[in-house]
């Protein structure tokens, strides 16, 4: 891969790893339900331009709510649950294990022993954030976020049902179906205001992050993926998407502070670590397992 194909692929790792740090960000001026809808608001705006993949909607709907709403929803409601953004910028990265062991489950695809080694060495990692649960990091943030990770996980093994989609069109239009089920809990569970009111109260930075969200982490990072994942293999591109949880880590500890007790940096870095072990290429060996990324 050339330098500039490797500083685009560095680029959206980075641009992925910032998306904890403007969820927070905007979670000050909306709702989860609320940031939920208007992120994949202002992420399906390219479907006036891009036509819709060669998918029927019964396949595109179920995508669109375990790829996109669930783990949004989910992910978004453990922020103000107890879930601090460094610590769910790593834990997402456990969609990695729930894609295998789903793939082994639903697709028959056994995992190889490097994804077993990795898979026991992430485990540790996450016992070792739950020992280190206090008032910063609570169980339920933690459950909502792994429930996030495996909402995620399911989205991939259908995606990977149908592997010829055209990426950013799947993606882009997959944006149309958060909104709707996301506004419905809002309706169902939110106390304040509505999100036109939301949006018209927020702050500057709340917008900005939100924008962000939609157009950057969403349209543009997936637009720069897709393009990569269509020139080289899955197992060379995927371990730039390493880079992520070290960014959503270092960004919280500049943007609002963050610090950890040291076992839970242990935990943090042994998930990181199977995740490098699981996805890491192989020389000579097949290719690695490639998720759906940020």
């Amino acid at each position: 891969m050339p330098f500039r194909d490797m500083t685009l692929a560095a680029f959206v790792a980075v641009v992925w790893g910032l998306a904890f740090v403007a969820t927070r960000i905007a979670l000050d001026s909306f709702t989860p339900a609320q940031l939920t809808a208007l992120r994949f608001l202002i992420a399906c705006v390219p479907v006036l331009i891009l036509p819709r993949p060669n998918l029927p909607w019964r396949t595109l709907v179920p995508i669109g709510l375990t790829l996109f709403a669930g783990q949004f929803l989910l992910l978004f409601f453990a922020f103000t649950r107890g879930m601090p953004p460094g610590v769910a910028s790593v834990t997402q990265q456990m969609q990695v294990f729930f894609t295998v062991l789903l793939a082994a489950i639903v697709l028959r695809e056994i995992p190889t022993t490097r994804q077993i080694m990795g898979m026991v060495t992430a485990c540790a990692g996450l016992a070792a954030i739950a020992l280190s649960v206090d008032a910063d990091l609570t169980w339920l943030g933690l459950g909502l976020a792994l429930a996030s990770a495996a909402s995620w996980a399911i989205g991939n093994i259908l995606v990977k049902r149908h592997p010829g989609a055209p990426m950013l069109a799947l993606m882009v239009w997959l944006s149309l179906i958060p909104p709707l089920p996301a506004l419905a809990v809002a309706a169902a569970f939110d106390r304040g205001p509505s999100l036109p009111t939301a949006i018209a109260a927020a702050t500057w930075a709340g917008w900005i992050a939100a924008l962000y969200l939609g157009a950057v982490a969403t349209v543009l990072a997936y637009a720069i993926w897709g393009r990569l994942l269509t020139r080289y293999s899955a197992a060379t591109v995927a371990p730039f998407a390493l880079i992520a949880p070290c960014v959503g880590v270092a960004g919280s500890a500049v943007a609002f502070g963050e610090a950890f007790p040291p076992l839970r940096y242990v935990g943090m870095a042994l998930i990181v670590a199977g995740v490098a072990v699981t996805v890491w290429p192989v020389i000579g060996r097949r290719k690695g397992y490639q998720p759906l990324a940020r």
